[in-house]
């Protein structure tokens, strides 16, 4: 017999203590006595009914009552944005996606309270099982910004292992939302950095070595799209020398990199990162020169090809369908075609095994002349397509004849 079973018949058996009470005491006097702890209007039915049609509703509500301190979660950090409905969706998605529902179909959040002007929220799950895998969502982004996901104040750990489990699923598939189980990579404490806001035109190559203008990296992660492989646009980071952690920070938060300004602060912190100490200042000033030289290297390709790639343009479930993906194809050739003479349009599909393949997500165009390329790519820069924001760069040509989509 499971906890939840045991504690349910437990909470039956004392209702039922108490009914017995009820209708003793109601035989003697005619009348439903007040019984301390018992809400007065709980049992309106007469004291001449028959027992078995007294109400029993009130054993859900009383166990919800003695598991609930285990079946919410704390959730600080939030964006001023956030209400108590986008809350409550987006767990509910998270926690859909990494596999964390065990209480059966549904959304798995019942309840959310939100303080907004202390920026924190209580997220009520259905199980404890639920709340307990929605721990190891510490640390993901919600509405733009890393949240902290913590136990509340009135949690009680020993009361609550007799409830259920205590810790996360270890088989949680936190991939599916840009998560790194445990400490992996070096990643955890309180010296985690968030690097938000980069280009999605950066390589992982390029962002390592802009972070380590100050120093070698302890943990690095960019987080990346689980179908297509594209950067999500952001990162963490840990240094090996915790001391430079909050002068990172200040050099490199504000920073405009092309059409975006990094956000660059430690995970577990809001919007107000650390200024760096006195004697740090020489340090930090070398630091910002560096970064200027890095800003020269990490601007998009300028070499004009006669390839151009698109990046946001398309996603991966629209490329699934065959008469969706050759639309796309002919939309594509039909409005690219207005900058110049197009070769070929190539859009990388995602395979039927669902892993995850180069290129998709993108569209490559090629043009006769880099007259062309280099009209396209000033006329789709920036544009929306669907709601998304289109990043066009210059693509190598020996890399896309050799059918080389990775770049």
């Amino acid at each position: 017999m499971s906890t939840e079973e045991s504690m349910h018949l437990f909470l039956v058996g004392l209702v039922r203590l108490q009914l017995e009470t009820i209708t003793y005491f109601g035989q003697i006097t005619g009348a439903n006595p007040a019984i301390p702890g018992m809400f007065p209007n709980m049992f309106p039915l007469a004291t001449s009914q028959p027992f078995s049609a007294l109400p029993v509703m009130p054993v859900q509500a009383m166990t919800q009552q003695a598991t609930r301190h285990a079946r919410r979660v704390y959730v600080g950090g939030l964006p001023p944005t956030a209400n108590e409905q986008s809350v409550a969706t987006f767990f509910s998605q998270v926690m859909a996606k990494i596999g964390g529902n065990t209480a059966g179909p549904g959304d798995a959040v019942v309840n959310v309270y939100i303080n907004h002007d202390k920026k924190f929220a209580f997220v009520e799950m259905r199980s404890v099982e639920e709340a307990s895998n929605a721990m190891a969502l510490d640390g993901i982004i919600f509405e733009g910004a890393p949240v902290k996901v913590r136990r509340p104040t009135d949690y009680n750990p020993s009361l609550a292992a007799t409830l259920g489990p205590s810790q996360p699923n270890p088989n949680l598939n936190l991939a599916a939302v840009g998560l790194t189980p445990g400490s992996a990579g070096g990643l955890d404490g309180p010296d985690r950095i968030f690097v938000g806001g980069l280009p999605y035109y950066f390589t992982e190559t390029q962002i390592r070595e802009l972070l380590e203008t100050f120093g070698p990296l302890r943990g690095f992660d960019l987080v990346k799209d689980r179908e297509t492989g594209n950067s999500k646009g952001y990162a963490f980071c840990v240094y090996q020398d915790l001391a430079v952690t909050d002068i990172a920070c200040a050099a490199l938060n504000g920073i405009k990199m092309g059409d975006k300004t990094l956000t660059v602060r430690r995970a577990n912190q809001g919007a107000n990162p650390q200024q760096p100490k006195p004697e740090q200042e020489s340090i930090l000033m070398h630091a910002q020169q560096q970064i200027a030289l890095q800003k020269l290297m990490l601007q998009p390709a300028l070499v004009a090809t006669k390839v151009v790639c698109l990046t946001h343009a398309v996603s991966a479930d629209e490329l699934k369908d065959d008469e969706d993906y050759e639309e796309i194809l002919d939309d594509m050739r039909q409005e690219c075609s207005k900058f110049g003479s197009l070769v070929n349009v190539v859009i990388p599909r995602p395979p039927h095994d669902g892993e995850p393949a180069a290129g998709v997500g993108k569209v490559f165009l090629e043009y006769v002349d880099v007259d062309g390329a280099t009209k396209a790519r000033a006329g789709l820069n920036g544009r929306k397509f669907d709601g998304n924001q289109v990043v066009a760069v210059f693509y190598p040509e020996n890399k896309f004849a050799q059918g080389d989509y990775e770049g």
